[in-house]
C-alpha cells in the first residue's frame, strides 16, 4: 500500500480522461431509466390486461430478460444487432438499446407490483363513474402506483448506474473506462481502479441516502 501514489489525479486528468466517461454513464442511466419505465409500464399493462395474447409475450420477454446476465445481453446486442441490420451502430448506441431493453423487464415488475398495490375499490369507483380502462389507468391507478413505487424505481436507477460499468465489455467510454485510461497513461492502474471504486461508492451512497429521505416523506404523505 505504501507504493500507491494518487498525486497524478487532478482536475486536468479528470477533465481530459474522466469527464466524458462520467457524462456518458449519467446520460446512459437517465435514458435507460426513462425508456425502461415507459416500456416497462407497457409490459406491465400487457401482463395485467387479462388477455392471453398480450400477457403471454410480455411474460416471455420479462422472464427471459431477467434470466440472462446483463453482460451477456450487452455482448449479444453488440454482436447481433449489426449482423441483423447490416451496419455497425457503435458501442455507445448498442449500450443504450441494450439497457433500455433490459431494464424494461425489471421496471415492468416494479410497475406491476405498484399497480396491484392500489386497492381494487378505487378501480371499481372509476368504473362506476363511467371511466374506461384506459382512463382509469391514466387518471387513477398509474399516478398512485408511480408515487408508491418511486423509492423502488429510484433504487433500481442506482443499480442501473452501477451496471453501466459493464459497457466496458464492448469498449464504450464510460466512467470506469475513463479512469482506467487515465491510470494507464500515468502508469497507475491500481490507483485508477481504487479511485473508480471510491467514485461509484460516493455517488451511489449519496443517491441511496436521498432515496431513503424521499421514502420517509412519501410514508408521511400516506
Amino acid at each position: 500500500m505504501g507504493n500507491l501514489d494518487f498525486s497524478f489525479y487532478n482536475w486536468d486528468v479528470f477533465s481530459k480522461f474522466v469527464l466524458d466517461g462520467l457524462y456518458f454513464s449519467v446520460i446512459l442511466t437517465v435514458v435507460a431509466t426513462i425508456g425502461g419505465i415507459v416500456f416497462g409500464t407497457i409490459l406491465a399493462l400487457m401482463r395485467l390486461s387479462g388477455k392471453k395474447w398480450l400477457d403471454a409475450p410480455a411474460a416471455i420477454y420479462v422472464n427471459g430478460m431477467r434470466s440472462i446476465p446483463l453482460v451477456m445481453v450487452i455482448l449479444g446486442f453488440f454482436l447481433l444487432v449489426p449482423f441483423v441490420i447490416g451496419r455497425p451502430i457503435g458501442a455507445e448506441g448498442s449500450a443504450v438499446i441494450t439497457f433500455i431493453a433490459f431494464e424494461a423487464a425489471y421496471f415492468s415488475e416494479i410497475m406491476r407490483a405498484g399497480i396491484q398495490s392500489i386497492p381494487r375499490g378505487q378501480v371499481f369507483a372509476g368504473m362506476a363513474v363511467g371511466m374506461t380502462y384506459g382512463q382509469n389507468m391514466k387518471l387513477v391507478i398509474l399516478p398512485q402506483a408511480f408515487r408508491n413505487m418511486l423509492p423502488v424505481l429510484l433504487t433500481q436507477t442506482i443499480i442501473l448506474f452501477q451496471d453501466t460499468s459493464l459497457v466496458y465489455a464492448i469498449g464504450a467510454y464510460d466512467l470506469l473506462k475513463g479512469l482506467e485510461t487515465a491510470g494507464k497513461n500515468y502508469g497507475r492502474p491500481i490507483e485508477a481502479y481504487l479511485l473508480a471504486a471510491v467514485v461509484y461508492f460516493v455517488m451511489c451512497y449519496a443517491l441511496s441516502y436521498l432515496v431513503k429521505r424521499l421514502h420517509k416523506k412519501i410514508a408521511i404523505i400516506r
